[in-house]
């Protein structure tokens, strides 16, 4: 089993140890009501009050208000409803307010949308205005001085949660000399790593989240200036003040105190020296690992902690895949968009080459990490790089790279672009190419030495590259077959000439099956037909659940299935450099790409033995298209690990 390295801190971060036994020592033995005037609840209050007065020690916030709420969501939209309530009431008095809501082009989307919500909500009909970035990611100031003057409130953060670039809030506050508009700064990034002096800033509010910084979730903080407006956003029972009702979180307050005196007292966290050189380490692993990286931003002007890059011909979910199988956990970007498949709209605020924001990989780490982890970490980084040119993704490719034989599937944005290759010859044709994998086909080729001879399109045969209707390649040949005037299909035959895959693009399935057995496999050109292969019998018989009920199988059923058949094969169908780079938690098991799904169905299917396939990957889904394809041809002991090796690890 791979012992898990989180490289994921501006995600989220572990909890302190002494922040998780300060906790439970509040369940356990301060467990009363602050609000209560019995001894019980006074404990509970002297904690509460004890932890205040640290945080505004850390923060120095010495005045103010200082309230504890639920992280940095809620206090944004205490901020934001705060600014504009009070430039309502200015408005409705005949004073001058400003008509611009203005916002870093880089926040979280947590503040723009709710700058867009709260100006909705109370009527007031402001103008949004996203304040431009330099190429390094920091706020146009000279752009900001323009627009000062009509601002009514101005929303920056201080470190980047993408990138770590850490803002220029003294110049940002010079930029804002003179000017009505009320700040505030999303400090979120910056507890525990930068140095905070509020009060003495003309900041009027900075929300905090704790489990940035080893808290647990749901307890942070926010900061409102003295003499700053303030409307709470939760009214009720009066707690802390009045200015956020709710009974107060105090195994978090007391978990977030732990924290804060770790910040106070040093030798639990690293230096910036410290961290500037463990993050120096890190770099250099990955230069030697990825050849051709680019880092996103400029290391002097960002947080330690935070390593931003992208690598040519490589995408961020490719990157992802074979960090996560040597187990590193990095993510592509802010976690709150994580599951979104779009490019980086910070780094396309700074205006980066639409690749680089697109195949962008976020590193970051917390403060107390120490060097053994980092030393370990750079250890899989490289290894991570050898099964990637093991698997012929890097254009150096070294000695014992697989060859391909057979269609190879590639995918984007819902679009199959298929190779076929022939081993003896090294040649290949290309089936239906886009533009945004060209590098990645560029690159697997020349790996693996072989020559494309023919780039083909289902839908224009005018690629065709000889004269005729038949390409030999190897002991196969590729024959072209139009479906109609706008439509064609190129069939791939075995060395006896019968039919073996047919690709169509986006052909109807009767109009195939009037030309060709029913047992051809059917390599579709979009992901809306199917995910991969699958012969023109079972596409046309349509969907059978009944078939599928019971191919999924736990962590304990799989070791039973394991023991009582030795003959079962396991597969795993993550890509090559995956399995090279983290195998199957301890298990045996062969590496059979879902992208080379349709090379090898074939053979499956005309196993006469019908021993169990037990297909496995990351997450479970690759893994669940593959049992269900065999299950949908008949294979009625086709099987998957539901949840994958994430979850049986």
């Amino acid at each position: 089993m791979t012992t898990e390295i989180y490289l994921d801190g501006n995600a989220t971060t572990a909890v302190l140890p002494a922040a998780l036994r300060a906790a439970v020592q509040a369940m356990e033995h301060c467990y009363g009501n602050p609000s209560s005037s019995h001894a019980t609840g006074l404990k509970a209050k002297a904690l509460l009050d004890g932890v205040r007065a640290r945080a505004r020690r850390v923060l120095g916030a010495d005045r103010g208000r200082l309230m504890f709420n639920s992280g940095a969501t809620e206090g944004i939209q205490t901020a934001v409803l705060s600014a504009l309530c009070a430039i309502r009431e200015r408005r409705v008095a005949g004073l001058p307010t400003g008509s611009l809501l203005v916002y870093g082009a880089t926040e979280h989307k947590a503040v723009p949308e709710s700058l867009a919500h709260w100006n909705r909500v109370l009527g007031l009909d402001l103008t949004l205005y996203k304040l431009p970035v330099g190429g390094d990611g920091r706020h146009d100031l000279a752009a900001l001085r323009a627009v000062a003057p009509d601002a009514a409130f101005v929303c920056t953060m201080a470190a980047n949660n993408e990138t770590g670039i850490i803002s220029d809030l003294d110049g940002i506050a010079a930029a804002l000399d003179g000017s009505p508009a009320l700040w505030m700064v999303d400090c979120v990034q910056a507890l525990g790593k930068l140095p905070l002096r509020l009060a003495a800033s003309r900041i009027d509010y900075a929300p905090f989240s704790g489990h940035k910084l080893y808290a647990p979730k749901g307890i942070g903080l926010l900061y409102v200036r003295e003499g700053a407006p303030f409307t709470p956003l939760m009214m009720g029972g009066g707690q802390e003040g009045a200015q956020r009702s709710g009974t107060e979180n105090m195994a978090g307050i007391a978990a977030l105190g732990a924290v804060l005196a770790a910040v106070e007292e040093g030798g639990t966290f690293r230096t910036a020296a410290e961290l500037a050189a463990l993050r120096d380490q890190v770099a250099a692993a990955l230069r030697q690992a990825l050849p051709g990286i680019v880092f996103n931003a400029p290391f002097e002007q960002a947080l330690p902690t935070t390593i931003n890059f992208s690598v040519p011909g490589l995408s961020s979910k490719e990157l992802l895949d074979v960090f996560d199988a040597a187990g590193l956990r990095v993510s592509a970007g802010s976690a709150c968009s994580a599951a979104k498949a779009a490019p980086s709209y910070v780094l396309e605020a700074m205006d980066l080459p639409a690749w680089r924001s697109s195949s962008a990989v976020r590193l970051s780490f917390g403060p107390a990490t120490d060097a053994a982890t980092i030393a370990a970490a750079c250890e899989r980084i490289v290894r991570c790089g050898d099964a990637l040119r093991l698997a012929g993704m890097l254009a150096e490719g070294i000695a014992g790279t697989a060859a391909l034989d057979g269609p190879l599937q590639l995918t984007a944005a819902g679009v199959h672009t298929w190779l076929v290759c022939d081993a003896a010859s090294r040649a290949c044709v290309l089936i239906d190419p886009q533009p945004a994998l060209a590098a990645r086909v560029d690159t697997l080729l020349g790996s693996h030495g072989y020559r494309l001879v023919a780039r083909l399109s289902t839908r224009d045969g005018a690629s065709w590259p000889i004269d005729g209707d038949v390409l030999v390649l190897g002991a196969r040949r590729l024959r072209r077959i139009a479906l109609g005037s706008a439509s064609l299909c190129y069939v791939l035959d075995n060395a006896d000439g019968t039919p073996s895959h047919a690709f169509a693009g986006g052909a109807e399935t009767a109009a195939l099956a009037a030309l060709l057995p029913p047992e051809t496999l059917l390599c579709p050109g979009f992901e809306e037909q199917s995910a991969c292969c699958t012969s023109l019998r079972v596409a046309l018989a349509g969907q059978n659940a009944s078939a599928t009920a019971d191919m999924h199988l736990d962590g304990q059923a799989l070791d039973a299935l394991l023991r009582a058949h030795p003959d079962a094969l396991l597969v795993d169908v993550r890509e090559a450099y995956e399995h090279a780079a983290g195998g199957v938690a301890g298990l045996s098991a062969v590496s059979v790409p879902l992208s080379r799904f349709a090379a090898h169905l074939p053979a499956w299917l005309g196993r006469a033995d019908d021993a169990p396939l037990v297909f496995v990957c990351r997450s479970g889904n690759r893994s669940a298209r593959a049992a269900e394809c065999l299950r949908r041809h008949g294979y009625r002991h086709a099987y998957h690990l539901a949840g994958g090796v994430a979850l049986a690890a």
